[in-house]
């Protein structure tokens, strides 16, 4: 397939936007639970990365009430199924520390081993197994006919550990 001309000559996917209600909270919560560095940018705002050039920018609105959809969660990755496990284990029993709800069962779903919960600042994560460079095997692979990798028995053999 021949790659087309796009209409704006970019270089760099640099960033994505989380919100928070209360920023010190939340600069704790990304430190201390998930591991994340954390760089205070101003009064109202954190960048956060890990593992990678992509960062969050967090910014703060204290009165933000409304809750961030699963379909535009945010991925962190680890390497195996048995990690994902511990990892719920782990959300389960700190949820109360840090304000999680709505923590799912682990299950295998669209080509990997995954949870889903979300913070206290309504902000939705997935914990997942993939290989060392996430989703990228998808584009080693190319299109995908059908459901490609949303099929429940999809073979991710030749990318999973």
């Amino acid at each position: 397939m021949e790659k087309t001309k796009p209409a704006l000559n970019l270089k760099f996917l640099s960033h994505g936007t989380l919100i928070s209600r209360n920023l010190e909270k939340s600069k704790e919560f990304y430190q201390n639970f998930f591991g994340l560095e954390v760089v205070r940018t101003s009064p109202i705002s954190l960048m956060i990365r890990m593992g990678g050039n992509h960062v969050y920018a967090v910014v703060e609105n204290k009165r933000h009430d409304s809750e961030m959809h699963y379909l535009f969660h945010n991925g962190l990755d680890v390497d195996t199924d048995k990690q994902v496990d511990e990892a719920h284990l782990v959300a389960t029993n700190q949820a109360s520390k840090w304000g999680l709800t709505k923590i799912s069962k682990p299950r295998a779903q669209h080509g990997t081993y995954s949870f889903y919960f979300w913070d206290a600042d309504f902000n939705c994560w997935e914990i997942l197994s993939n290989p060392d460079r996430g989703y990228m095997w998808i584009f080693d692979k190319g299109d995908q006919e059908g459901i490609g990798h949303m099929d429940k028995n999809y073979d991710r053999s030749e990318v999973s550990k």
